[in-house]
């Protein structure tokens, strides 16, 4: 499936979320974000041309090696400054408390260990900062959840690991960060299967402490008997 994933579904799926209606609600979701944002799971830069005036700067991480015409376009077409890092959201190679916010749009779908990703954003997030996102997910419909749960293992192959039966609220909380606004929606256009929606902000309602590691990578720190010491 190299040359599938690597040229064929970024393309098909490029052309389908450049549709008007995925375009609104990329525009209403990033409309709060200021300051230094970063951005997990930047794709073909689809968001770039929403981001408001108070963003200074993006960096973006995504582990799939995009087309270059389909990023380029984007990305030089935009007035933000832009850093792309190559590499999946589990282990992020920031500092602690460097974000201003955190964007996540149709993204936690495909991330192999979303938990271990959020876990990180709630790391690099700034004292104050917050995480936005618009994911589909798990439907509340029971029907609907059925041929979710049927078609899931069809999904995760044709759509390179996009799973359609995430509960992403659930998926937010168990990374330790508290949801300060939620609104789920049947988006209008979409097979019921893929929208069933989640739109919200989340903060840190705990700081994580970390340290280098002798491999260059920050890991937590679990300080014994310190207020909500225990895994992260």
């Amino acid at each position: 499936m190299g040359f599938y994933a690597d040229q064929i579904f970024p393309r098909l799926m490029d052309w389908i979320m450049r549709a008007p209606r995925f375009q609104d609600l990329r525009r209403q979701v990033l409309a709060p974000t200021r300051g230094h944002v970063l951005e997990i799971g930047f794709g073909t830069g689809l968001n770039l041309p929403h981001y408001p005036k108070s963003v200074t700067w993006l960096t973006a991480v995504d582990p799939a090696n995009f087309p270059n015409a389909l990023v380029e376009k984007q990305t030089t077409a935009g007035s933000i400054p832009v850093k792309l890092v190559r590499l999946s959201a589990e282990t992020l190679p920031f500092e602690s408390g460097q974000f201003d916010w955190v964007v996540s749009t149709w993204t936690l779908c495909t991330i192999p260990d979303p938990v271990a990703a959020l876990r990180e954003v709630r790391r690099v997030l700034k004292p104050g900062g917050q995480f936005i996102f618009l994911e589909h997910g798990r439907s509340d419909d029971p029907n609907i959840l059925t041929w979710q749960n049927r078609l899931n293992p069809v999904q995760r192959v044709l759509a390179c690991g996009c799973n359609l039966n995430r509960s992403i609220d659930a998926i937010v909380r168990q990374a330790g960060l508290t949801i300060t606004q939620l609104e789920r929606f049947q988006m209008a256009g979409v097979p019921r299967i893929a929208g069933a929606m989640y739109r919200g902000i989340a903060t840190p309602h705990r700081p994580i402490l970390t340290e280098l590691s002798p491999s260059g990578r920050y890991r937590p720190i679990v300080v014994p008997g310190a207020p909500g010491a225990g895994p992260v």
